[in-house]
């Protein structure tokens, strides 16, 4: 049994989740070269007195159920689902995709289907709503060949950034979580993006492995109807089994009106998914100081050092702006200086440059001062 895997498993179950005794938590697994990762959890869950519960799925399978996916169906999976899930304290979501195409040849009508009528009530209404939870996604093959390695090399890098000091990086945070509640205007610029919109008086919070691993990102959400101009992404995306290339949007008092990107009509629909869906629900500005380049997961891509992610759909309710939609996506823009770099402005100070921050007591955040 690989240690590393124990310590993941200490730092989900007791700084992710915070099980206490009694405690019921489900843990949810697709793909099962983690199988090694569900066991530790098991193991620590019962040590602290938890009380575990285990779904394992295969892709192949989970692309089945998906390619036959019906309103009849999911009318009674759905109310089992969500019963379920509304009787669990915590959740642990793992992927470990042996192939991150499998979903490719799924239409979209039948992905649109699954968020609206599956994961919308489930997750989005219960899991994230009234539960402890926290998703990663375990190194595989697949992940690897994303990241440009060999198996061994990205698993070393892997626990690397999944294992470090979350206490110490919540500490950094709260100085720009601080003056992110205070501002009213964000400005960004860069290569095809000039965008405005305001945060005033939506909380900031900041995320240091209490629902993501990796994390490393403090997140708020635009005013609705507030954002304007345009926005082009410099990193891809998988979603619903299709990776997207080269998004680009033009917003006019909040809503996207022009979308673009390697497939604009499958974009497109995506953004129709329903009325929310061509809204943002979310802005957040990556400081993780180990990942610095894009490997198509958005667990890890979010977190990039020196970057933001923009979010069409469903906004937070740690960060409300009242936008509701089935989907939320998060997409990312590195702005470092070797991804064409870019500035962030607050309230008209410069607050970012080419990725890092530039007011003195925000320069804690940079890469020097926050890996160790």
């Amino acid at each position: 049994m690989d240690p590393r895997n124990e310590k993941l498993a200490s730092g989900l179950v007791h700084h992710s989740c915070r099980l206490q005794k009694n405690e019921k938590i489900l843990i949810e697994c697709t793909g099962v070269e983690a199988i090694p990762l569900v066991d530790c959890v098991v193991k620590e869950v019962f040590r602290s007195g938890g009380l575990p519960f285990v779904n394992i799925y295969s892709e192949t399978t989970q692309r089945e159920l998906l390619l036959g996916a019906s309103e009849a169906r999911y009318g009674s999976l759905t109310g089992r689902d969500r019963t379920f899930m509304e009787q669990m304290d915590a959740f642990i979501g793992i992927s470990a995709p042996e192939n991150t195409n499998e979903y490719n040849d799924v239409p979209q009508e039948n992905m649109n289907l699954h968020e609206k009528l599956y994961k919308k009530p489930v997750h989005s209404d219960v899991r994230v709503k009234k539960t402890k939870w926290v998703i990663l996604r375990y190194p595989t093959a697949a992940t690897a060949q994303h990241f440009g390695s060999s198996k061994e090399a990205y698993a070393d890098f892997y626990y690397k950034v999944c294992n470090l000091d979350y206490g110490r990086m919540l500490q950094a945070m709260r100085p720009l979580k601080e003056l992110m509640e205070r501002t009213d205007t964000v400005h960004i610029i860069g290569p095809g993006t000039d965008l405005s919109f305001s945060v005033k008086g939506v909380p900031a919070v900041p995320c240091a492995g209490e629902l993501n691993i990796p994390d490393g990102e403090i997140f708020t959400a635009p005013v609705r109807d507030s954002v304007n101009g345009t926005l082009r992404f410099n990193t891809g995306s998988d979603f619903q089994g299709f990776h997207y290339r080269d998004i680009s949007f033009r917003f006019k008092d909040g809503k996207i009106v022009e979308a673009s990107a390697n497939d604009t009509e499958r974009l497109n629909k995506v953004l129709d998914t329903d009325a929310g869906a061509r809204y943002a629900g979310e802005f957040a500005l990556g400081v993780n100081p180990y990942i610095t380049r894009p490997m198509n997961s958005t667990l890890f891509d979010e977190k990039i050092m020196g970057s933001f992610h923009f979010t069409p759909g469903n906004c937070y309710d740690e960060a409300p702006n009242g936008n509701e939609s089935a989907i939320h996506w998060d997409l990312v823009c590195i702005q470092t200086a070797e991804w064409g770099g870019g500035e962030i402005w607050f309230d008209g100070e410069l607050v970012r440059k080419d990725g890092l921050f530039v007011p003195d007591k925000l320069k804690v955040l940079n890469p020097e001062n926050l890996a160790g």
